[in-house]
This record gives C-alpha cells, structure tokens and sequence, in this order.
C-alpha cells in the first residue's frame, strides 16, 4: 500500500512536468484567431484521471501553479485552474460509477460530458474577461459568439475529446505493465 502511494506521488510529478512542458513547447498548434490549442495539452491530466480523482487534482494544481509561477497571462492560469472541476468529476465518474465497464459507445459519452463540462467552465472563465474588457482585441472583433462561445467553447469540447483518446490510447499499455496495473484499477 505504501509503494502504491509513493508511485502515485511520483506519477504525479511526472504528469505534471510533461503537462507543464507540452503547452510550452509543442509545435503541434491549431490557431483560430482569437483561440489557439495546442494537441495533446490535456493528454497529462487525462492519463491522471484513469489513475484515481487525487492524482487528477494533484496534477491540475500542480500544472496551474507550473503556469502562475512560469508568468503566464492570469486567464490562463485560471482556466488551468479550471481543469480541476472536470478532471475531479470525469475521473469520479470512470472510478466510482463506469467502474471500468466503458464500452466504446459509453467511452464516447463520457468524453463528450467531460469535455462539456471543461467548455462550459472554461467559457466562463474567458466569459468573466470578456465582459471585464480584459482579453485581446481579436476577442472583440467577432464577438462574444463566435470568440467565446463557439471558438473557446465547442473548440475545447473537440480538443479535451481528442485529448482524451489519446490518453486512452496512451494508458492502454500502461496498464499491461505488471508494476502499473494496479494503479490503473479496472478504467
């Protein structure tokens, strides 16, 4: 039990650096003035939430305060901050409801509800600048609508989708490994 708590410590460490690191540096970007994503920026969270809900939350903290000290603009910071509410909710469903019962059709369907959930909250973060007159002048020349609604806001679903089959993709093997398996549980 010990061991466990220890590795889980670690993998969130090492969750945290890789998603730290992959925003920064990725050249894997999609730009649509005024929003931009970069692939595989939630892949680090999403493997955290196969893990178990702590390791989630531990490693959007970790990955909000990697941004705040690392002097990003405070919109950022928040919507990393924002990723706690559908990491903690998305890897409490898969652990404590799916209990690793996801068909391919269901997989689908928590991905989208996860990836709402991260819309809806981001939208209000950006929202609240928004209305504040805080955000860049792109923003503005849209309009709410298409700036903040439909570019932040179906924008992320796609993208925390998109992300979170990769990080399926990812833990699958992990999850063969006899050290690992234990971690994963039965997500």
């Amino acid at each position: 039990m010990k061991n466990n708590h220890i590795l889980k410590i670690t993998i969130s460490g090492l969750l945290i650096a890789v998603g730290i690191v992959i925003p920064m540096f990725s050249p894997l970007k999609i730009v649509l003035e005024p929003a931009s994503f970069t692939l595989a920026s939630h892949v680090a969270i999403f493997v955290a939430v196969f893990i178990s809900p702590s390791v989630a939350i531990s490693v959007c903290v970790g990955t909000t305060l990697g941004f705040f000290l690392g002097g990003f603009p405070i919109i950022i910071v928040l919507r990393a901050a924002s990723h706690i509410i559908f990491a903690a909710a998305g890897s409490l469903f898969l652990h404590k409801f799916s209990k690793g019962r996801l068909t391919e059709k269901k997989f689908w369907g928590v991905s989208a509800c996860i990836g709402l959930i991260h819309a809806a909250i981001e939208v209000a973060v950006v929202s609240a600048f928004y209305i504040t007159l805080s955000v860049g002048e792109a923003y503005y020349e849209k309009g709410w609508l298409v700036s903040v609604l439909l570019l932040v806001g179906l924008g992320t679903v796609i993208h925390s989708m998109i992300d979170f089959k990769i990080a399926h993709i990812v833990v699958q093997p992990l999850k063969k490994n006899k050290g690992l398996r234990e971690l994963f549980g039965k997500v």
